[in-house]
C-alpha cells in the first residue's frame, strides 16, 4: 500500500486530535475537582453520585427532624417538672388543711391558692412550643385545656377549638388531643414523641385505680368548702392519695420523656456518622486525586509536545517541494 503525504497529515491530526481531547479532558477535571463533568462520561458513575446526594438530602433533613424534636422534648420535660411542682404544692397543702387546728379562714386560704393551681396547672398544659401546643396531641393549633368556673372554685376542662368545655370523648376533637405524633428519624423509622394531656389528667394508678385529675380538684376544692369530719379525713385520705399518684404518673411521663430524649441523641449521632460515611463515598465516586491528575495532565502535556516535534521531522514537505 502506498503511504501518501496525505495519509500521514490525516493520521498526526487525528491523533492531534485525540491528545487534545485528553488535555481538555484533564483540564476540565482539574478545573471542576470532578471526575465527571456530563451523565455520558460515566452513566454509571452519575447514577451512583445521583443516589448518594439524594440519601444525603434525606439525611440532612432527617438530622433537622432529630434536632427540632429534641428540642420538642426539652421543653415536654420543663413542662412536666412545673406540672409536678404544682402538684407538689397542692399535696403539702392538702397535709396542711387535715389540721384539726385549721378554721374555716384559713381553710379557705388554701383553697383560694389551690385555684390558682389549678389555672396553673391548666396554663402548664397549654405549654406552647414552636406556635404548637405540645399537649394538644395533633390538633396542636389550639389549647387543650381551660378552666371554668364552678361556683367559687376553678374547674379544669378539655376545650374544644372554639373554646367550649369539651365533653364528648367520642367526638373527633377529643380524639385528636389523645393522639400521638410521629417523626421520621431515619428511612422507614418513625417515632412518637409527644406527652398528650389526657395522658396526664387520665390515667391508672399503680393499684390499676381510674384517676381523673379534672375530679380531683373538683373533690379537693368540694371537701375544703365542706366542715364535716368526713370532709377533713377525705383530704388527708383519698385526695391525697390522689395527688400523690397524679405525681407518680408525672414522673413515669417525664421518664419516658427522658427515654425519649437519649433515643434521639443517640439517632443523632447514627445520622452525623451514616452523613459523614456517606460523603467520603460521594468524594470517591465523584471527586479526582489531585496529584494523580497533576501527574497524568503533565505527562498528557509532554505527549502533546513530543508529538508536535515528531510530526515537524515526519511530515516536512512543503509546496516548493512540489513546485521543483
Amino acid at each position: 500500500m502506498r503511504v501518501t503525504n496525505k495519509m500521514l497529515s490525516h493520521n498526526f491530526l487525528r491523533d492531534m486530535g485525540t491528545n487534545l481531547s485528553n488535555m481538555k479532558t484533564l483540564q476540565g477535571q482539574l478545573t471542576s475537582g470532578k471526575q465527571i463533568r456530563r451523565p455520558s462520561d460515566d452513566p454509571f458513575r452519575v447514577s451512583r453520585a445521583m443516589q448518594l446526594h439524594t440519601d444525603i438530602s434525606s439525611n440532612k433533613q432527617y438530622n433537622n427532624n432529630i434536632k427540632d424534636t429534641i428540642n420538642y422534648l426539652d421543653a415536654t420535660d420543663t413542662a412536666l417538672g412545673q406540672g409536678g411542682q404544682v402538684l407538689h404544692r397542692i399535696r403539702e397543702l392538702l397535709i396542711s388543711a387535715g389540721d384539726a387546728g385549721y378554721g374555716s379562714s384559713e381553710r379557705k386560704a388554701i383553697k383560694d391558692e389551690i385555684n390558682e393551681k389549678i389555672g396553673e396547672f391548666s396554663q402548664i398544659l397549654n405549654t406552647n412550643f414552636d406556635g404548637k401546643y405540645i399537649f394538644g396531641g395533633t390538633r396542636g393549633t389550639s389549647k387543650p385545656t381551660d378552666v371554668a368556673a364552678d361556683g367559687e372554685n376553678n374547674k379544669l376542662t378539655y376545650r374544644d377549638r372554639d373554646g367550649n368545655e369539651l365533653t364528648d370523648k367520642t367526638s373527633d376533637e377529643y380524639k385528636m388531643i389523645e393522639s400521638k405524633i410521629q417523626v421520621e428519624v431515619s428511612q422507614g423509622v418513625y417515632m412518637e414523641y409527644n406527652v398528650t394531656a389526657s395522658e396526664i389528667i387520665e390515667f391508672k394508678s399503680s393499684k390499676g385505680d381510674a384517676v381523673d385529675v379534672r375530679e380531683l380538684f373538683k373533690n379537693i376544692t368540694d371537701h375544703l368548702d365542706g366542715t364535716t369530719e368526713a370532709d377533713r379525713n377525705a383530704l388527708t385520705g383519698e385526695d391525697l392519695q390522689g395527688i400523690s399518684d397524679a405525681m407518680d404518673n408525672l414522673l413515669k411521663l417525664r421518664s419516658q420523656v427522658g427515654a425519649k430524649q437519649n433515643r434521639m441523641d443517640s439517632a443523632k449521632d447514627r445520622n452525623i456518622e451514616e452523613n459523614f460515611n456517606m460523603t467520603e463515598i460521594l468524594s470517591e465516586t465523584e471527586d479526582i486525586d489531585f496529584t494523580e491528575k497533576m501527574m497524568e495532565a503533565a505527562t498528557m502535556q509532554t505527549v502533546y509536545m513530543a508529538s508536535l516535534q515528531v510530526s515537524a521531522r515526519v511530515i516536512q514537505p512543503t509546496l516548493m517541494d512540489y513546485i521543483r
